[in-house]
């Protein structure tokens, strides 16, 4: 949208310049996720682009390393494909094992953060509830502690309670991590929500689980899975608390990532990174529809 007809010289470069200031700013947080896209086709095993593929050369590209995601580990990297190659690779296949503890411990901490943000979030709703500014602080303690802190101070217990190296150890610590996302866009889905539908079930008789399941979920639904959305990338993404409690067995993605950058560098990282990319811009494509949802259900335009 160009700037009003009224304004002035000064005003008119002032209104180019930020714009270009911002488009600089966001080329420079983009440019370095961006780039690992055309890199993880690389032919070549190396971190950079090669003269071919600075000249197009269809010879310098491959999906080798696409391939690898399912070869590495395997018994038989070169067996013809078929349901032997599969049950192999889905065994076997280091960056399968991690992908599959990645999507099973995130799926089950998100379902826990989901579950008990929702419902701080509706206690802290209430306005009558004694210490609620104390209460809300620590809930969201977790998201203003540094993570390596909160690691620490779990793997210290869970050595003492026996939940180190477990898969209940490394589900808890990443729920524990996605609960504030839970508590505060569910509070903020609560602020514009009319407490009167409540008070008119319960002087219409329904049990209080009845107003809940009818009334109040289906209103601040939009909330509630934004903010397990949130604790799903939470999840997905995490790596130090993986680091200092989880084992072999539950080796995440980005552990092996991590893995892979200090004991062999391999472009397959790349390409593991172009498919996490792709997922994130699919949740918070998401994310945005269901806060749009949100503020049309609540009458408000969405912003």
């Amino acid at each position: 949208m160009p700037p009003p007809l009224y304004a002035g010289a000064g005003e008119r470069t002032w209104y180019y310049s930020y714009r270009v200031f911002c488009c600089l700013i966001l080329l420079f947080l983009i440019l370095p996720i961006v780039i690992i896209v055309p890199l993880s086709f690389n032919k070549e095993p190396y971190f950079s682009f090669s003269d071919g593929m600075l000249a197009l050369d269809p010879d310098a590209f491959s999906i080798r390393w696409y391939a690898d995601i399912f070869q590495n580990g395997m018994t038989d990297p070169k067996q013809e494909f078929g349901w032997a190659a599969i049950v192999d690779s889905w065994n076997n296949a280091q960056w399968i094992h991690s992908m599959r503890n990645s999507f099973f411990i995130a799926f089950v901490a998100t379902i826990i953060a989901a579950s008990l943000g929702t419902l701080a979030a509706l206690g802290l709703s209430r306005s009558h509830l004694p210490y609620r500014n104390l209460i809300m602080s620590l809930l969201i303690s977790p998201m203003i502690v540094p993570v390596i802190i909160t690691s620490a101070g779990l793997f210290f217990f869970y050595s003492k309670v026996g939940l180190s190296q477990t898969y209940a150890g490394v589900i808890l610590a990443h729920a524990v991590l996605g609960v504030p996302f839970v508590v505060i866009t569910v509070t903020a889905t609560l602020i514009g929500f009319d407490q009167s539908l409540v008070r008119a079930g319960a002087n219409c008789g329904a049990q209080p689980q009845t107003v809940f399941f009818k009334i109040i979920l289906p209103l601040i639904l939009p909330g509630v899975i934004s903010g397990a959305l949130f604790a799903f990338i939470t999840s997905f993404d995490e790596v130090v608390a993986v680091i200092f409690l989880a084992g072999y067995e539950q080796r995440t993605i980005p552990r092996q990532m991590w893995s892979g950058i200090r004991e062999q560098i391999s472009p397959t990282i790349l390409s593991v990174a172009t498919i996490l990319v792709c997922i994130s811009i699919m949740l918070l494509t998401t994310v945005e529809l269901l806060r749009r949802r949100s503020e049309k259900m609540r009458g408000l335009s969405p912003g």
